[in-house]
């Protein structure tokens, strides 16, 4: 077999100040009554927040090497509302509604065709090597400036 093409990893895309990635629940996301696993939904919204710093150009893993810290969940308030089941495909939408100098607040929906699963609410703070909050670099705090969600400002 050749070399082909080979299919890039999943990746999310900007709508405005809006990000969005999808998602699909495969067997291992379920649990036992066939239904996705709460904690795989709190996983999706990592991954679609991780998925931010990388299209903003956010290299956490380079200030992780560098000493210089990392980004942690501060607080987090989630709500289920109806559940996921096998081969659904969802969709997490994130929106930042607010940064501080340390900080940035974010609201996270998952949905299937429209219908939201759950909801989130979180803060996440830059924090030092040895846990304690740190301002953010002034290059990040610039590059979610630019996706701030304007309507949760008013």
């Amino acid at each position: 077999m050749g070399q082909g093409v080979l299919p890039n990893p999943p990746s999310g895309v900007f709508d405005g100040a809006r990000h969005l990635y999808a998602v699909r629940v495969y067997y291992e996301d379920t649990d036992l009554s066939g239904i996705v696993y709460h904690a795989n939904y709190l996983r999706w919204f990592e991954r679609a927040r991780s998925d931010i710093l990388r299209m903003l150009g956010i290299d956490q893993r380079a200030a992780i090497e560098a000493g210089e810290g990392a980004y942690a969940v501060a607080d987090v308030q989630l709500a289920y509302k109806r559940p996921a089941k096998l081969d659904d495909d969802v969709l997490i939408e994130t929106r930042c509604t607010a940064m501080g100098a340390a900080s940035v607040t974010m609201a996270q929906v998952a949905t299937r065709a429209g219908e939201v699963l759950a909801e989130a609410s979180l803060r996440i703070g830059f924090v030092a090597p040895n846990g304690r909050p740190r301002r953010q670099p002034a290059e990040w705090r610039e590059a979610f400036t630019r996706i701030l969600d304007e309507e949760s400002q008013q």
